[in-house]
């Protein structure tokens, strides 16, 4: 079995003891915790135990460790999924909504008959048309509604081709017979 080579001093111990107490994330301080514990003469196995992390990546965070000490084991990982709307831009949104109909702020090619209620469709039409944003999943504009404090409906068809004449006439012949 080879010999340990990674031996930290009394200050270094210190300072990862107070990078680790200082952080707010997880993944970062266990990183601080494994390196230090390490550095201390804990064997491997022990210190795989206590912090759940794999021996691999306690060797590399300990190799980066020894290259750059301050910033070698931070997290650099942004996580989560940027927002493709601004707070103050959903608030707009939100303002517009309560604001107008769709018939009103859309007009023709609004996607209800009445144009009364706002459908996901005139919402995915507004977003484009407005803030140039398209979502790729149809949950996230219901999602999107829900935030402006409307609840999803499911909207009645329109045929957009049929004129209101021929529909009438068809309507009438229907009674006749």
């Amino acid at each position: 079995m080879a010999k340990r080579k990674f031996k930290l001093e009394q200050s270094e111990r210190q300072d990862l003891l107070g990078s680790y107490r200082s952080s707010q994330n997880a993944a970062t301080r266990t990183r601080y915790q494994a390196v230090r514990l390490y550095g201390e003469g804990y064997p491997v196995s022990q210190i795989e135990e206590i912090t759940g992390c794999s021996r691999s990546s306690l060797m590399e965070w300990c190799r980066a460790y020894r290259q750059d000490p301050v910033q070698s084991l931070e997290d650099k990982r942004l996580g989560g999924n940027r927002a493709k709307l601004e707070e103050t831009e959903i608030e707009e949104l939100q303002d517009t909504l309560h604001q107008y109909t769709p018939r009103e702020r859309l007009g023709d090619l609004s996607s209800t008959t009445h144009g009364q209620f706002w459908a996901v469709k005139d919402l995915a039409l507004l977003l484009r048309e407005k803030y140039n944003v398209e979502y790729k999943q149809r949950a996230s504009y219901v999602t999107l509604l829900h935030r402006c404090g409307f609840s999803y409906q499911k909207t009645e068809k329109v045929y957009k081709n049929h004129s209101q004449f021929n529909i009438a006439d068809f309507e009438e012949e229907l009674e006749k017979n």
